[in-house]
C-alpha cells in the first residue's frame, strides 16, 4: 500500500505557538510545571485538538493522556507515539512538544491521505518528563512501565512539602495509581519524535537522526562533613575543609568520565550546596549531586564505582566524614530492530538522509522500551540548544520529521500479528 501523508506544516507551528502561551513565564521563556494552572490549561488545549481529530480519549490517575485512532483490528496491540509537554523553568517551546503535536499531526496527515490503520495508532502524552516538581524525571513513563510503584509515588513530596497524592487530587486526577501501569503487550511498537537537544545533526547537515540507543543516568548524592571555623584564625595545617574535599571529588568525577575509554561516557557534578556559604568561614558541610551517563551499562557502572572509591580516598586522607547515596540507577535502552527498520525504510521512501546515533539525554522512550519495542526520531535544533528560551527547530525540520513519523506509524500499523522484536538492534558507538 502506497501511503502519502499530507502534513500541514503551518498548522503544527500555529499549535506549537498556541501551546507556548500556557506558561508561568512570559515568552520566549516557557515554564510549565506539573499540575499548575498552565499545565492544566495546556492539557485542556491538547485534549481539545485530539477530540477535533476524532480520537478516543482517556486519562489515567497520573494524568497521562491517551488519544487513540481505532484500527480495523482493535484487539491487537496498538502502535504508539508521543512525548511530553511540561517544561522546566525558563525553557523553550520545542522540547517534548514537537513529539506531542508532531505525533498528532502525523495521525491527522494519515487520516487526510485516506490511510486506514490495521492496528490502532495511539498518541500518548506523558505526564511530567521533567523532574522539576517532584525531583524525579519521567514520572509518567516510569509508572506506565512499572518502574515506579504506587507506594513510591505516594511518598513523593514537592519542595513545599505537598504530596503527589494531594496535588493530583486537586488537579482532578483521582483514579487509582494501581491502574496506571500498562500491561505487557499493550503496544506492538512505540516511536518518539523529538528535537536532538545536541548539535550533531546541524553540524553534519543531516536532516534526521534515528536513535539506536538511549543513555541512562545514574544519580549520586554525596554529603561531606568537615570542621568549620573562622577563616582568619584556623591555621592551614589544622583544617578539615569540606569544600576542598568536594573540589577534589568534582575533578575526580570529570577525570573518571574522560578516562572511561568512550566518548559516550559523561559525568557532571551539577549541584553543590555549601554550609555556611560565607566568605570568611571555613566550609564545614557540602552536599554534591552527581549525574553519570552512558549507553553501556557496565561502563557507566564502573564509573560509579570509581567515583565512590574516589570519595572514600579523598575523605580518608582529609579526615572528612562522608556518605554516598545512589538516588537512581536506570539501565540504558536499545531500540527495537523492527521499529528501526520501519524508520530506515520510511526515510528511504521520503528520500531523506539520516544518521544512526545515540541519545545522551534520556527521554520517556527509555522507559517505554521496557514494555514495547521502541525507537526515537530526532530532528535538528539550532546550535544544539535546549532547556533555554532560545531553543529552536525550524518549521521545515518539524514537518519533515512529522512526515517520516507518519510513514513509520503507517508501516507499523500494517504489521501482521507479530510483535516487533526488541532484539538485535543496530547500535552505533557514535
Amino acid at each position: 500500500m502506497i501511503v502519502r501523508p499530507l502534513v500541514d506544516q503551518e498548522r503544527i507551528i500555529r499549535e506549537l505557538e498556541a501551546l507556548a502561551e500556557f506558561s508561568d513565564t512570559p515568552k520566549p521563556a516557557i515554564t510549565r510545571i506539573l499540575y499548575t494552572k498552565p499545565d492544566l490549561e495546556a492539557r485542556a488545549y491538547l485534549k481539545g485538538l485530539c477530540q477535533e481529530a476524532g480520537l478516543n480519549l482517556r486519562e489515567d490517575g497520573l494524568g497521562n493522556i491517551f488519544a487513540r485512532w481505532e484500527g480495523s483490528a482493535p484487539e491487537l496491540p496498538a502502535v504508539g507515539t508521543g512525548s511530553h509537554f511540561d517544561a522546566i523553568p525558563y525553557a523553550g517551546m520545542y522540547d517534548g512538544t514537537v513529539g506531542v503535536l508532531g505525533g498528532l499531526e502525523a495521525i491527522r496527515s494519515l487520516q487526510r491521505s485516506g490511510f486506514k490503520p490495521y492496528r490502532s495508532i495511539e498518541l500518548l502524552i506523558f505526564t511530567a518528563e521533567e523532574p522539576t516538581r517532584f525531583g524525579i524525571g519521567c514520572l509518567g513513563s516510569r509508572t506506565l512501565a512499572g518502574v515506579l510503584s504506587p507506594d513510591s509515588l505516594r511518598q513523593l513530596k514537592d519542595q513545599e512539602g505537598r504530596t503527589l497524592e494531594e496535588v493530583r487530587w486537586e488537579a482532578g486526577y483521582m483514579g487509582p495509581l494501581e491502574d496506571v501501569r500498562l500491561p505487557q503487550g499493550y503496544y506492538s511498537a512505540f516511536v518518539e519524535l523529538h528535537i536532538e537537544q545536541g548539535p550533531l545533526l546541524e553540524q553534519e547537515q543531516v536532516p534526521l537522526g534515528i536513535v539506536t540507543a538511549i543513555a541512562a543516568p545514574a544519580a549520586l548524592r554525596v554529603e561531606l562533613e568537615g570542621v568549620g571555623g573562622h577563616a582568619g584564625t584556623m591555621l592551614m595545617p589544622d583544617r578539615r575543609d569540606a569544600l576542598c574535599a568536594a573540589a577534589e571529588i568534582i575533578l575526580g568525577v570529570e577525570a573518571f568520565a574522560k578516562n572511561s575509554g568512550s566518548i559516550n561516557t559523561v559525568a557532571t557534578t551539577g549541584f553543590c550546596e555549601v554550609y555556611p556559604n560565607a566568605v570568611n568561614s571555613v566550609p564545614s558541610r557540602v552536599k554534591l549531586e552527581i549525574d553519570i551517563r552512558d549507553v553501556e551499562q557496565s561502563r557507566r557502572d564502573q564509573v560509579i564505582r570509581n567515583v565512590i572509591q574516589g570519595v572514600e580516598q579523598v575523605c580518608t586522607r582529609r579526615e572528612i566524614k562522608y556518605s554516598v547515596d545512589i538516588i537512581n540507577v536506570d539501565p540504558p535502552a536499545k531500540a527495537g530492530s523492527e521499529v528501526l527498520k520501519a524508520l530506515v525504510a520510511s526515510c528511504g521512501e521520503a528520500g531523506v538522509k539520516f544518521k544512526l546515533m545515540v541519545s545522551r539525554a534520556y527521554h520517556d522512550s527509555l522507559f517505554m522500551a521496557r514494555i514495547a519495542p521502541t525507537a526515537m526520531l530526532f530532528i535538528p535544533c539550532r546550535g544544539g540548544v535546549s532547556h533555554r528560551p532560545d531553543e529552536y527547530a525550524s518549521p521545515e525540520d518539524i514537518a519533515r520529521g512529522t512526515y517520516v513519523l507518519a510513514l513509520t506509524l503507517a508501516k507499523l500499523s500494517l504489521a501482521e500479528d507479530k510483535t516487533a522484536s526488541k532484539e538485535d538492534p543496530v547500535l552505533v558507538d557514535d
